[in-house]
């Protein structure tokens, strides 16, 4: 079963035969023990740290169809190296584009990714209802605003809404963990540890999505709530949404209400808080832990993984804009 690996250690990255090697190295530039990486068993790369690799490196990668994530000190999601699209079909990206060029059609669609993103809001805040934490006003709040979206115009007031339906739901974030304040919501850089979660996290659901787009015909520079915008793959970012509620929102609570994470786990400076390396290593493990989190699908009656979930969302977009099946987004029953 092909997986994930987080690089956070500075070092060299080479291809040896059908191997991946890496060559971790220290501040003083010397060379640590390497380590060997089968190709057959990488599902993409994660680069946290600085990284030595040559053009060989990355036509190997390529012809292997596997994708290169990059992070910068400050954990920053910064670019992917993607191999050549694989999959793209003229007939699906040229319905995609139309759904795009079509203002009403494009319009509909982006209110029911915001229709499943406040939906999965409103589950994780009812839950937290449930064990006694205040946020019955917050949760009134959301449904007003998500009624709004019924009459917005256009992409623009849609994005507003959207965008206000997210703070609401962010300020209920300390109400739901303990010892840690949420304040408002800060990036680029965070301006504390709940913020500095929610901005890594997103970040890897953003990756997420991006890959499992990849290994669909959608192309992921067409969008349909987030404008198309130059070197960027929008598409991810609007999957992104419906996920990250599931996903990222609730490894946070966990990590925090289980006390894995805590303050000294973060290091706060002139740039922002960030997470330090051995606490951003505890994230993306239980991060994976989740993606591997299975439920049985109601509709196909098996059980898929939460990873898998993401690839099914691409499929439903696919056939919506074919018009084989009115996109129905992803709302967890559970």
């Amino acid at each position: 079963m092909k997986k994930s690996y987080y690089l956070f250690n500075p070092g060299r990255l080479s291809r040896q035969n059908n191997t991946l090697k890496f060559v971790p190295i220290d501040e003083e530039g010397k060379e640590g023990q390497a380590r060997y990486l089968p190709v057959e068993s990488i599902k993409e790369l994660y680069v946290f740290g600085s990284l030595d690799a040559n053009s060989a490196l990355y036509n190997f990668l390529g012809q292997q169809g596997i994708v290169v994530h990059f992070f910068n000190y400050y954990e920053y999601y910064t670019g992917s190296f993607m191999p050549r699209d694989y999959l793209l079909a003229g007939k699906v990206q040229i319905a995609q584009t139309k759904t795009y060029l079509s203002a009403n059609k494009r319009l509909a669609l982006a209110r029911r990714l915001i229709e499943g993103a406040t939906h999965n809001m409103l589950k994780n805040l009812r839950y937290y209802v449930g064990r006694g934490a205040p946020l019955q006003n917050p949760i009134t709040q959301i449904e007003a605003l998500w009624q709004s979206t019924a009459t917005a115009p256009d992409i623009e007031t849609l994005m507003g809404i959207e965008g206000n339906i997210r703070q609401t739901y962010y300020e209920c974030f300390e109400h739901i963990v303990s010892d840690f304040a949420f304040e408002k919501r800060s990036k680029r850089p965070p301006e504390n540890e709940l913020n500095t979660l929610i901005s890594f996290g997103n970040m890897l659901c953003y990756t997420l999505c991006l890959r499992q787009i990849f290994h669909t015909q959608l192309n992921p520079t067409i969008s349909f709530l987030h404008e198309p915008g130059m070197r960027r793959y929008s598409l991810a970012l609007d999957l992104a949404e419906v996920f990250k509620p599931l996903l990222v929102d609730r490894t946070i609570f966990s990590m925090l209400n289980k006390k894995i994470l805590q303050a000294s786990d973060f290091r706060t400076e002139l740039r922002g808080c960030t997470l330090r390396p051995a606490a951003a290593k505890k994230f993306v493990t239980h991060w994976e832990e989740r993606l591997q989190t299975t439920i049985q699908h109601r509709t196909l009656k098996r059980k898929v993984s939460y990873e898998h979930l993401v690839r099914l969302e691409c499929y439903k977009l696919i056939k919506h804009v074919l018009e084989i099946q009115d996109y129905k987004p992803f709302k967890a029953w559970w």
